[in-house]
């Protein structure tokens, strides 16, 4: 896998386990990073004068649930793509929500692809093993340092 992380935004305990199982089983040497709400992962990604932190130059992909505490995944992804900074970043809607105004909103606002959670345990590590290879090894993001503001 590459040498960025995954950032996990997971507010449901059960959930950040699988998925942190289901990601370490694709790559057990691709750090994962679990944010439990939209506020905390707003603040791991911009200070407070809302410039893009160290945190984001690691980072090759994100997985933002859609119901989030505090601030929703929908406005962590509206904050995501407002910034220069971030606008590059790969995000991925994960959620058990089915939903069509989300899926609609959320690539509206500019997600890069919706996922809905399996229940069965198997299909969910599949689910998130073709994930992780797909962002991290397949996809090409850019580096921090070549990303301009216009």
């Amino acid at each position: 896998m590459d040498s960025r992380s995954i950032l996990v935004v997971e507010d449901n305990p059960d959930d950040q386990v699988l998925m942190v199982r289901a990601l370490n089983s694709a790559s057990s040497t691709t750090p994962v990073v679990v944010l439990e709400d939209g506020e905390e992962t707003l603040k791991f990604l911009f200070d407070k004068d809302g410039k893009a932190t160290k945190n984001v130059e690691s980072l090759g992909v994100v997985l933002l649930d859609v119901k989030l505490p505090k601030v929703s995944g929908l406005e962590v992804l509206r904050h995501l793509r407002s910034s220069p900074a971030t606008q590059w970043l790969p995000v991925i809607m994960v959620t058990s929500s089915d939903e069509p105004a989300d899926l609609m909103d959320a690539y509206r606002l500019g997600a890069n692809s919706f996922i809905t959670k399996p229940i069965n345990y198997r299909e969910f590590v599949d689910q998130m093993t073709v994930l992780a290879r797909y962002w991290l090894q397949v996809n090409k993001v850019p580096d921090c340092g070549s990303v301009r503001s216009f």
